[in-house]
């Protein structure tokens, strides 16, 4: 019993020192390819930027190019998870705030993987694979189901909702892509979190304005959507 506690306890530690290595490669990784492009970065690079032995990134990962997908991968993981915010059954005004915080806080968090993507889609998306084009796409069309229906019982206006999810991308993600330009406009070295929370309620205010969404409580006497008083 006791030599089976020990080696439980044994593979644990073994499981967290490899989480802590990948995640470890995987931010010195999105530094160089971000700085260098997928071409220009190599693995030795890497490990010097993680102070990790160049065995140690073969051994993880075995090669430059399952780095950087993996990298892919889990910025499109990250998406997904803000997408979840636009649920139909929430109230537009709050899902369609939520998901814009969520993607800022991404751009926030993760300015330097973003800008890594964006780069990426470019220079023609060498490394987004068919089935990640196509997951992004199904999402995106099923996402844009709750604005239709959301539309259908008044809570906002009729919105092309591929053009909607366009714009909001490209709102959100400017932060991090052009965080030089950002800063600049904000006459900051820096963009803290109070930036981006005035970013977040700028957008908001704007996209829910623009689509007509009929606001929960007191803000409701502003009176229904568009669409609403046309079917009436």
């Amino acid at each position: 019993m006791k030599k089976g506690k020990t080696a439980a306890r044994g593979v644990s530690a073994d499981t967290r020192i490899a989480a802590r290595n990948k995640k470890t490669i995987l931010e010195a990784a999105i530094g160089v390819f971000t700085a260098k492009g997928y071409d220009g970065a190599s693995i030795a690079e890497i490990a010097k930027r993680s102070g990790l032995p160049k065995a140690n990134v073969y051994y993880y990962f075995g090669s430059k190019e399952t780095i950087y997908r993996t990298i892919i991968g889990d910025l499109i993981g990250e998406w997904d998870r803000a997408l979840d915010h636009l649920d139909p059954a929430r109230e537009p005004a709050e899902a369609i705030a939520g998901y814009i915080r969520a993607k800022l806080d991404f751009s926030r968090r993760h300015a330097a993987q973003s800008r890594m993507f964006a780069n990426e889609a470019v220079h023609g998306g060498r490394f987004v694979t068919r089935k990640d084009r196509n997951h992004m796409l199904a999402v995106t069309l099923e996402k844009a189901k709750v604005f239709e229906a959301w539309a259908a019982a008044g809570k906002m206006d009729p919105v092309d909702p591929i053009h909607l999810f366009i714009l909001l991308w490209g709102a959100t993600q400017y932060y991090a892509d052009f965080d030089v330009l950002a800063k600049s406009h904000l006459q900051t070295p820096r963009l803290g979190a109070s930036d981006f929370e005035r970013a977040a309620e700028t957008i908001t205010a704007i996209v829910l304005k623009g689509c007509g969404v009929v606001l929960p409580g007191p803000a409701a006497q502003r009176g229904p959507s568009r669409a609403a008083r046309l079917r009436g």
